[in-house]
C-alpha cells in the first residue's frame, strides 16, 4: 500500500524527492501518511479534493484484499 500512495503522488507533483509516506499499522487498519512539498499540495488534492477521493478510492480498492481498514492521511 505504502508504495502505490508513493508512486501516485510522485506522478502528480513538481518535486518528487519531497514526497514521503509513512506507514502506521494497528490492530485493524493500516494508516499511510501521505507528505509532500507545501507548493505541492494542492496537486495532491485536486479540486474539491477530487484527487484525495480518487487516490483514496485506489488505496481502499488494493486493500479489499486484506482485512485491515486503510486510510490515507494528506498533510505537509
Amino acid at each position: 500500500m505504502k508504495e502505490l500512495v508513493e508512486v501516485l503522488a510522485q506522478a502528480l507533483v513538481d518535486h518528487p524527492e519531497a514526497v514521503v509516506v509513512t506507514e502506521t499499522e494497528k490492530a485493524d487498519e493500516i494508516i499511510l501518511e501521505l507528505k509532500v512539498d507545501p507548493e505541492d499540495m494542492g496537486k495532491v488534492i485536486g479540486k474539491q479534493g477530487r484527487i484525495a477521493k480518487a487516490i483514496r478510492a485506489m488505496v481502499k480498492a488494493a486493500a479489499s484484499r486484506t482485512d485491515k481498514k486503510v486510510v490515507v492521511e494528506i498533510g505537509h
